[in-house]
């Protein structure tokens, strides 16, 4: 037992001990540069806390929380669920350390599993790829939402239909895609700006909901317990209401998918993903806490239609309300960006290694932008597809994107259990959690194996078509097309992320 620590401490000193150059890192896992790195430390942080984008998070589900938990969960579970997730990206951050590449989660699985390598990695990349075009999806509806929800406000005559919802959603998706057909420069300033967006716009919001009411909840309000689920056990109301702080919590692979377009990714990457975390937690924390001290008639609020915007109407007035909610819109919009980039990276790294139809045509690069434009343009159209029954049922719409969350969670637990199960035979990068590398995994696995039991229970009572949680059958039914198309044909061309050749080979491929 002694000597396997003392091996894996003698790995971890190496690791520390030699920071290969980005290119040769990339050379040493088979692959030729062809992206161009133009991502900082600080560009790389800022996409994962983009998609992760606390005010998009925090508005769209506050009012699910006011109904399962109440402001004792809001706050508490923001809390707790917080330090959860950010154990899962520290594990993430290690295994992303050893593995910088576009290809991120499917990549790492197919080399830290001892067997069936192809298997581990076809199986993380499809749940991957469906999460991230399930969030750009539900991004861009929950802005289109609130966009409408801003029209109806300034024009009272104006009453939204789902397929307006449909065409705008569809509009803000074409056009977050010609944004990232462009260079790479041009995503990075945007996620720059989005930052201080976020940032600016949470002092705006949180101070106007500190200064402007005329009344405030008392301290001991934070204690308030409701469960308006329809579920007679209040326990169970409130194991759903951490839900509220799980989907705010997503897309921080993103981090890890921008490594091959990241400067010093060995490390820049896995503090892009914990840095995320951190500063959304923290800063999710009081906005959460100057939302909740702002209720005022509580019952009012909770059966708003947008509750959050409820809060800001009665305690700020109209006229300000609206100005804050444009904030708010704004969020969405980078966060849909920034979903959206990170999900071109996952096509592009996983049509490089043949795992999608047509493989050849998604990863190819345009020589002008250096981006990977026709990756970009099947995310946009993938997207799309899954906006398009919105047209006809909300209920079609979120049954179809609800295996977003869930499939992403699934996907970031793999690599972790197999990094796990490596042992020491796990070699880190140079940015590595030494000892509590494997406390610390497992809590990561355990925690993602609970929450996503409670994303696919029902979160609201009488059961009907419209409440019944979707989330079971649409990731049974990604499961099986993903397994019926492994046995067909995909076990036998399939065998994992391929290797382009030796280190000089492949560096020899690299696009100038």
């Amino acid at each position: 037992m002694s000597e396997r620590m003392s091996t894996s401490r003698a790995r971890a000193r190496a690791a520390d001990a030699v920071v290969l150059d980005d290119d040769a890192t990339l050379h040493a896992m088979g692959y030729p540069r062809k992206l161009t790195r133009r991502f900082k430390a600080f560009d790389n942080f800022a996409i994962s806390f983009t998609i992760i984008n606390i005010l998009s998070g925090i508005f769209s589900s506050f009012g699910f929380g006011m109904n399962a938990g109440g402001p004792r969960i809001l706050v508490f579970g923001w809390i707790g669920v917080s330090v959860m997730v950010l154990l899962i990206g520290a594990a993430m951050a290690e295994v992303a350390s050893a593995y910088p590449t576009s290809g991120a989660l499917y990549f790492s699985a197919g080399k830290l599993a001892k067997r069936h390598k192809g298997a581990w990695s076809w199986f993380t990349g499809w749940l991957n790829f469906v999460g991230q075009i399930g969030g750009t999806a539900a991004t861009g509806y929950a802005a289109a939402t609130f966009i409408q929800v801003f029209v109806e406000l300034q024009w009272p005559s104006y009453h939204p239909t789902a397929h307006q919802t449909v065409l705008i959603t569809a509009l803000i998706i074409v056009l977050q895609g010609l944004a990232n057909t462009f260079t790479v420069q041009l995503v990075a300033l945007l996620n720059r700006i989005s930052v201080w967006w976020l940032l600016i716009g949470l002092v705006v919001i949180v101070g106007a909901l500190i200064v402007m009411p005329d009344h405030h909840q008392s301290a001991s309000f934070v204690t308030h317990f409701e469960n308006n689920t329809g579920f007679t056990s209040g326990l169970y109301g409130g194991m759903l209401g951490l839900l509220v702080t799980s989907w705010t919590f997503t897309g921080f692979d993103g981090s890890f998918h921008m490594s091959e377009e990241t400067v010093q990714a060995t490390v820049s990457a896995p503090k892009g993903i914990t840095r995320a975390i951190g500063c959304s937690a923290i800063a999710g924390l009081v906005l959460m806490l100057a939302l909740v001290y702002s209720i005022g008639d509580y019952a009012k609020v909770a059966g708003a239609a947008a509750p959050p915007i409820q809060i800001l109407i009665d305690g700020l007035g109209l006229r300000t309300a609206k100005v804050l909610l444009l904030i708010v819109i704004g969020a969405m919009l980078f966060c849909g960006l920034a979903n959206l980039t990170s999900n071109t990276r996952q096509i592009f790294a996983f049509s490089r290694d043949g795992a999608m139809p047509g493989s050849r045509w998604w990863h190819s690069v345009s020589l002008r932008t250096r981006t990977p434009v026709k990756a970009v343009w099947l995310a946009v159209g993938c997207s799309l597809a899954l906006v398009v029954p919105g047209w006809w049922s909300h209920t079609a719409f979120t049954a179809i994107v609800s295996v977003n969350v869930v499939g992403l969670f699934l996907a970031y637990a793999v690599p972790i259990f197999l990094r796990l199960r490596l042992g020491d035979s796990f070699q880190p990068g140079p940015w590595h959690l030494g000892r509590w590398g494997r406390p610390i995994g497992w809590l990561a696995v355990v925690w993602i194996l609970l929450s996503s039991v409670l994303f696919m229970l029902p979160q609201a009572s009488p059961i009907t078509v419209d409440s019944f949680n979707y989330a079971p059958i649409a990731l049974a039914v990604v499961l099986l097309i993903a397994t019926v198309w492994w046995f067909a044909t995909a076990r036998r061309r399939f065998q994992g992320p391929v290797s382009y050749g030796r280190p000089d080979e492949v560096a020899a491929m690299d696009l100038v």
